[in-house]
């Protein structure tokens, strides 16, 4: 049996890069573990992350894929927090690039400065609305925003907002503008403890106009920024079954050789896991190659996100009838992960996002 593994050093996650283009990774991966747990450092590490990831769909999608998971599976928490700032730096590249104030007479784009940490809050919830009114050419917010993960720790965010005219515009605001306040989240969650998600409100706050009305959803941007997600999960997944792997030699170093079910689940983690990185891997091509910059793009999102996150929830289950309680009482990394994973994943919307994408198979949108 290969014995070999290094639990000190983090090791990224390869969907297709060379293993001497993921060396790069080794100083970002080190500082997240060093940051974990530390919400500013995790900021910091979201925006030294920002400086060199490229964006999807400009050549490089594999390789930002592989920074968002690669630094999940060394601390979920840290993926999701770096996440929303490397999608909110894509929605404005992709903003600027396409003219997207043309016809709105607002400032202009070059107002907006891509400085400090950035979230993207496009939740919705029951009971909560937040509306853009036209102000002389210009737009302000009203009301409240659900889920804005650390918001008040932020800078500035993309945020979705109902329009007078039944749309949803996205824009840029400035968090620490007059008129922005944050309710207390009363975050009780296990999971993801440093990133509470709370709502936010607005009262007559400015803000810049990314698009027109429909324009954030519209774009392929929007399906590519929601496999990032899915990266991030892949990360948290592979950060599991490297675990078990390592326990399972740890084990046979101490005389208890695994048996055939612990053989059966490893062999299981690793075809999953395989299969995964090569749904990524070609998913990325395909992004970089124009072939998912329609309505297809959609499709293909539904598809990644749903295998990602029942992959997620099997790997889970099988370390954890592996293992047992020991870990989840006794080892806090590996509780704090399976917690923070089981939270993040539920961004999935299971079985209502599968009936979307079956209504879009009906409609003849499938690649068989």
């Amino acid at each position: 049996m290969n014995r070999t593994r290094d639990s000190r050093r983090p090791r990224a996650v390869r969907i297709s890069s060379a293993p001497e283009q993921l060396a790069v990774l080794d100083p970002l991966l080190a500082a997240a573990r060093a940051a974990a747990g530390d919400v500013p450092a995790l900021l910091e590490l979201a925006k030294a992350a920002a400086a060199t990831a490229p964006n999807p769909g400009e050549g490089k999608t594999a390789f930002l894929w592989e920074i968002l998971a690669s630094v999940a599976a060394v601390d979920v928490a840290a993926g999701r927090a770096i996440e929303p700032h490397l999608d909110a730096s894509a929605v404005l590249a992709q903003a600027a690039g396409q003219a997207a104030l043309e016809g709105w007479d607002c400032p202009d784009f070059a107002s907006v400065h891509f400085d400090g940490a950035w979230g993207v809050f496009a939740a919705e919830a029951a009971g909560l609305r937040l509306e853009a009114t036209a102000v002389d050419g210009c737009f302000l917010l009203h009301g409240s925003k659900p889920w804005c993960s650390l918001a008040a720790q932020l800078d500035h965010a993309v945020v979705t907002a109902h329009l007078d005219d039944g749309g949803r515009a996205a824009f840029a605001v400035d968090l620490h503008a007059h008129g922005v306040s944050f309710e207390d989240p009363q975050w009780t969650s296990r999971g993801l403890t440093e990133i509470p998600s709370g709502t936010v409100h607005f009262d007559a706050v400015p803000a810049v106009p990314l698009g027109d009305a429909g324009w954030y959803y519209r774009r392929p941007g929007f399906a590519w920024g929601g496999m990032g997600v899915a990266a991030c999960w892949l990360g948290g997944a592979v950060a599991v079954g490297r675990g078990f792997r390592d326990s399972l030699l740890a084990a046979a170093d101490g005389g208890r050789q695994p048996d055939q079910l612990a053989l059966a689940h490893v062999g299981e983690i690793d075809r999953t896991l395989a299969a995964l990185t090569d749904h990524l891997a070609r998913t990325a091509a395909r992004i970089d190659a124009g072939e998912l910059s329609d309505t297809g793009a959609w499709s293909e999102a539904l598809r990644v996100r749903g295998n990602v996150a029942a992959a997620v929830e099997r790997i889970q289950t099988l370390v954890s009838q592996n293992l047992g309680p020991g870990p989840l009482a006794f080892d806090p990394v590996y509780g704090k992960r399976m917690a923070d994973l089981s939270l993040y994943i539920r961004q999935h919307h299971a079985m209502r996002d599968d009936a979307q994408l079956g209504a879009r198979t009906l409609q003849e949108d499938h690649p068989w």
